[in-house]
């Protein structure tokens, strides 16, 4: 299949196509040239325009009844419209004011475009227009690179201009099953050493290392990462364990965990004196920042008092208010799976049909006893000693006079 067949096989590019005529010229770019290449469908759709790009997004946006949101900063914009999803951006030129800051952008021709981006498998354009649809541009020699499965940046200073190149570059390693040149590698290494990494944003370093967590060859990334030395200058505390790793996406692929902050809480060292500082400078939102702490802290300590013959209200005095994560850490760690399954699959939302209002209306006073009663009952009912409402209560109610809660 010819690459204009292959373009116009991708999901919504029926109605992209007409929607581009009489638009100043217009390319496929990046990883989605990539990716056809490969002869694997796109799923982000990045368009360049020699041209305005926002007024291009704007009249492709109206011909397709759609709706777009500008991105001031670097003069971009997204269209959301029924079927399609599809990034435009000016052909530009990059400079860099100091080393990790973001670029400056200016209009550029397509082919000093694609000479600022990151790697020449990457640096490839596809024609849209009606008259070059389906042309393969690729004045770097990166179709060439694909085909022979190298990695190469494309000057000597990318990883100090953008040091989440770094990451990128093990990334499209392990995706493309592909190695870095000699050179780039040489270049890699000079970065590394001389500190580029903490020049670089946190929040920025962590969407790449999100990223990298996701791929599904990831635990030769963390292999690479750890053997470039990356580990050591991004956080010095992380453990460099691909086979934990693996473990851990396993286990949150059956735990229900989200896989990259699984994998980073198994690879950190469980100490919050380096453990916080780090997950700060990373810039998680909060939620995940919590949960990564979590199930880095806890995680192992699960993996080491989990039985296989644990009784379902031990397994769930243990795992429960857990977050998922923290399981999947567990499993990494070597926790036995039957009782890790257990709790997620039965035990995770048990409750009693009474509740401390139920105590209090039948005379027990308000205190601690009341959680005291309620827990007790819930671990009675776990282990089949309880059987419906009725019950729960009367078991509730006698635990509450035992404590002395209740007359």
């Amino acid at each position: 299949m010819s690459l204009r067949e292959q373009i116009e096989a991708v999901p919504g590019m029926g109605a992209l196509l007409p929607a581009l005529e009489d638009l100043p010229p217009t390319y496929l770019v990046g990883g989605a040239v990539r990716d056809l290449l490969r002869g694997m469908r796109p799923f982000d759709l990045d368009v360049a325009v020699e041209g305005d790009a926002l007024d291009a997004a704007e009249t492709v946006a109206q011909r397709l009844d759609g709706e777009v949101e500008v991105h001031d900063r670097f003069g971009t914009a997204t269209i959301v419209a029924p079927g399609l999803a599809v990034d435009f951006a000016r052909t530009r030129r990059e400079t860099y004011a100091a080393p990790g800051a973001l670029p400056e952008v200016e209009p550029a021709p397509l082919e000093e475009d694609l000479r600022r981006r990151d790697f020449t498998v990457n640096a490839m354009a596809a024609g849209l227009s009606h008259d070059r649809l389906g042309e393969l541009i690729d004045p770097l020699g990166g179709r060439a690179d694909l085909e022979a499965r190298v990695i190469r940046v494309l000057h000597d200073r990318s990883f100090i201009d953008d040091p989440t190149r770094l990451l990128r570059a093990v990334r499209y390693e392990v995706r493309l099953d592909a190695s870095m040149d000699e050179r780039t590698e040489e270049l890699a290494l000079e970065a590394i050493d001389g500190g580029a990494l903490g020049t670089v944003s946190g929040k920025r370093m962590r969407v790449e290392l999100m990223f990298l967590l996701e791929e599904e060859e990831m635990p030769s990334a963390v292999a690479r990462i750890c053997g470039l030395g990356i580990d050591k200058h991004m956080y010095p505390c992380l453990r460099c364990d691909p086979d934990r790793a693996a473990g851990t996406a396993l286990g949150a692929a059956e735990v229900g965990a989200e896989r990259s902050l699984a994998v980073l809480a198994t690879l950190m060292v469980g100490d919050a004196d380096a453990l916080h500082p780090w997950l700060d400078r990373l810039a998680f939102p909060r939620p995940e920042r919590e949960r990564v702490a979590r199930a880095a802290l806890t995680g192992p300590h699960l993996a080491h008092t989990l039985r296989a013959d644990m009784s379902d209200s031990e397994v769930h005095s243990l795992l429960h208010g857990e977050p998922v994560e923290a399981l999947a850490v567990a499993l990494g760690w070597g926790a036995p799976g039957e009782p890790v399954l257990r709790y997620v699959r039965d035990l995770r939302g048990a409750t009693l049909e009474i509740t401390g209002a139920d105590l209090i209306a039948a005379g027990v006073a308000e205190s601690p006893a009341v959680g005291e009663a309620l827990e007790e009952t819930l671990r009675r009912k776990l282990d089949g000693e309880v059987h419906g409402r009725d019950e729960e209560l009367r078991v509730a109610l006698a635990v509450a006079r035992r404590t002395g809660a209740l007359d």
